[in-house]
């Protein structure tokens, strides 16, 4: 099976988006690297390489961490993330196979 040469766009990803690219996506929208309305539907894959740079390096000023971000650009991650949950589960996602491995 081949696969797809451009991305889908995180409102037609498995598992509600809940996937690494959208978690890029997300992050992206966080930082203001592109419009919340962009869904990267499209985008070839060093399209969302470079955006992941570009993630990486904003998440490396603030150490990584949702609790060193000013309060402007934490309350957008929490509001972002709070949304994408949502639709992720209004989609069928539990969250299930992110722990499967943890009870092992």
């Amino acid at each position: 099976m081949n696969k797809p040469k451009t991305y889908v766009g995180i409102n037609n990803e498995i598992h509600g988006g809940m996937t690494t690219i959208g978690k890029i996506i997300r992050d992206a929208w966080v930082f203001g690297l592109i419009e919340e309305t962009e869904t990267c539907e499209g985008w070839n894959l060093g399209g969302i390489d470079a955006l992941l740079q570009k993630v990486n390096a904003e998440w490396d000023k603030y150490g990584c961490m949702v609790g060193y971000l000013p309060p402007e650009l934490r309350e957008r991650h929490q509001r972002i993330h709070d949304n994408a949950i949502q639709f992720a589960k209004n989609s069928g996602w539990s969250g299930e196979h992110e722990t499967d491995d943890e009870d092992e």
